[in-house]
């Protein structure tokens, strides 16, 4: 028997978990970046597991066999860095990048210190983007 997905959507309180967030850079910020990608997806946001904030959900492959709900957008307010979960792959995503300003990249992660690092105009279209794509490939 396969085990169960360990971050799954959870009811807990999200503005909750967002105010108490500390320092309060940290806060506002996660705070801002909630509401970004909130008004992007047109979705509210919802806590998975214990640190993981997304918007909308998608069936994610996890196995051979096995398909698991994951967010399509979302992000995480670590304590080194905010982490942004958008989709690698979408149009422009390079050049967006290089505008972007002050940030690293995972495979479909990237990780802001502070959003004053980074261009929002330019993260706001990455995340509208990435959402498109998914839009795209998972309909409905």
């Amino acid at each position: 028997m396969a085990n169960a997905p360990k971050t799954l959507p959870t009811t807990a309180s999200v503005p909750a978990v967002l105010a108490a967030l500390e320092p309060a850079g940290r806060r506002a910020d996660a705070q801002a970046l909630c509401a970004l990608l909130e008004q992007v997806s047109g979705h509210p946001p919802v806590l998975w597991g214990s640190s993981i904030i997304g918007f909308g959900a998608y069936p994610a492959k996890s196995g051979p066999r096995s398909v698991t709900p994951w967010p399509r957008l979302g992000f995480s307010p670590r304590k080194a860095n905010h982490v942004v979960y958008l989709m690698d792959g979408f149009t422009g995503q390079a050049d967006l990048l290089a505008r972007l300003g002050k940030a690293t990249t995972g495979v479909s992660c990237l990780y802001v210190k502070r959003l004053a690092d980074v261009d929002m105009a330019v993260l706001t279209e990455m995340a509208r983007r990435s959402w498109a794509m998914m839009a795209e490939r998972y309909p409905g």
